[in-house]
């Protein structure tokens, strides 16, 4: 396993800046996922880190050793590519095996390790197939299998799992995890996909326009979000501006469009009369049951059934807000109805 430091790394193609000087340190055998739209850098990063890209600044170590001018093939780090890359003229076992071939590992060693990782990830009895004769989730299971056999130090995924179905990426992205933390390989991890990156990982890295937005585990990330732009893309959020008109301590009010919120503002900033940002999740805005505090009335503008839960759009004093309910209930477009928010469920962005 290798400890991964990135310091005040850099690349621009063509003048436009993919990775701007962003610094990051990874632990020994964690999973830490990249998180972020299409263009934010976060592949340009993993790419870097794999040392396809030379970086225009900055440094990249594997625990204490410099890696910017090792090749690839000498980083003893291996990736899971988004297509699979596997080759259609050999079968699961060469494929798997080939990694070991090029570093010249006796043929009854590769037989060892082959079979350990096809037994590993439900593959045993398939060497002999090739890939055309393999499902989606069977050929990320040998893209996998050819990435781990080599035993390396830094384990790399590049969205591995968007190709396959929802269903199916589900059971993949568990495996996954699962085979990590058996391992303990330290892993980098490279989506698009909110829900698959807290479902799978111990860190995540959130990055917008080639910078670092916020780093945290999956539960600070989504609850207690930074900026306007990790709220609005972690989960669903309702995102407005106000008015600090009262501050006691960590207590406040702040006047918004749609009405008066006691919040708790802890230590961060603001004084009476400061324009704040601030959000709160539709699961955070509860339907009224009395003696609640932040109550809003409102009116039901969709109603949308999930299966677990039912999705509200209400209009507030004009203002368009998001709400979920259980999947029971029985509001409908058109109908009244209240709801609260609890104080500490109001998050104040930067």
């Amino acid at each position: 396993m290798s400890r991964l430091i990135l310091k005040n790394l850099a690349k621009s193609f063509d003048n436009v800046m993919a990775v701007d000087h962003i610094s990051l340190e990874v632990e020994e055998g964690e999973f830490v996922t990249l998180l972020g739209p299409s263009g934010c850098g976060k592949t340009t990063t993993l790419r870097t880190i794999a040392g396809f890209y030379q970086p225009d600044e900055g440094e990249i170590y594997f625990n204490d050793r410099l890696m910017n001018e090792v090749p690839p093939a000498k980083r003893n780090s291996s990736m899971c590519f988004q297509s699979y890359a596997l080759f259609p003229h050999m079968n699961v076992y060469d494929n798997i095996a080939f990694g070991l071939k090029m570093r010249k590992v006796p043929k009854p060693e590769q037989k060892k390790r082959v079979d350990k990782v096809l037994g590993m990830l439900s593959l045993a009895g398939m060497g002999q197939r090739k890939p055309s004769q393999l499902s989606g989730g069977q050929q990320q299971r040998v893209a996998l299998a050819r990435a781990i056999v080599t035993e390396p130090d830094i384990l790399l995924f590049d969205e591995p799992l968007s190709n396959l179905d929802a269903k199916l990426r589900v059971q993949v992205r568990v495996e996954i995890k699962e085979m990590q933390k058996r391992l303990g390989i330290t892993s980098i991890y490279v989506t698009h996909d909110q829900d698959e990156a807290l479902a799978i990982s111990d860190r995540i890295v959130v990055m917008n326009q080639g910078q670092i937005e916020q780093v945290g585990d999956p539960q600070s990330i989504y609850l207690h979000p930074k900026t306007s732009f990790v709220a609005g893309f972690i989960g669903l959020a309702n995102i407005f501006e106000g008015r600090i008109i009262e501050r006691q301590g960590s207590k406040a009010t702040v006047e918004a469009s749609f009405g008066k919120l006691r919040a708790l503002m802890g230590e961060k900033p603001g004084n009476v009369g400061d324009a704040v940002k601030f959000s709160f999740r539709p699961e955070s805005m509860k339907l009224y049951r009395g003696g609640d505090e932040n109550l809003l009335r409102g009116t039901i503008l969709h109603a949308i059934f999930m299966g677990d839960a039912t999705d509200l759009f209400v209009d507030v004093e004009g203002n368009r807000l998001r709400a979920h309910a259980d999947s029971m209930t029985t509001l409908s477009a058109g109908d009244p109805a209240e709801f609260s928010i609890a104080p500490n469920a109001i998050q104040f962005l930067e």
